[in-house]
């Protein structure tokens, strides 16, 4: 298995596991309070595969890769969680910009929540590349 594939790998699957014990036990009755209305009774899985396939190579063009010269982890991190943070804040600003009573205090978690995921999972990716590299 060479660097990249490594590196992606464990960026997704880290991605994945903390992404789900996010929205479906930790963050859950948040989102259900903020926009319960409009969650869906069963997630579009293709879509969520979708997602995080591109986010994937997304964290690893912008934080992993071109950081991967650059010893330890940090600023692959910082990167990542900046990457995250814009990510997610594209999602949510526009929802407050567009949707009736879209919840601003969910927002900004969920902009938090993005940066972590992001810095986490790159973290993850940049141990593996370095494991292989």
């Amino acid at each position: 298995m060479n660097k990249y594939l490594s590196a992606c790998l464990a960026t997704a699957v880290v991605m994945i596991a903390l992404d789900m014990l996010w929205l479906g036990v930790i963050a859950k009755p948040l989102y259900q309070s903020g926009i319960g209305h409009l969650m869906a009774a069963r997630p579009n899985w293709m879509a969520a595969v979708a997602f995080y396939g591109l986010y994937t190579l997304g964290l690893m063009l912008f934080a992993i890769v071109p950081n991967a010269a650059d010893p330890g982890w940090l600023t692959t991190a910082a990167n990542a969680a900046m990457f995250g943070l814009v990510a997610y804040a594209t999602y949510d600003l526009s929802n407050l910009a567009t949707l009736k009573d879209w919840p601003i205090g969910l927002s900004l978690i969920d902009m938090a929540w993005g940066a972590t995921l992001s810095a986490a999972a790159a973290t993850a990716g940049r141990f593996a590349w370095d494991r292989f590299a």
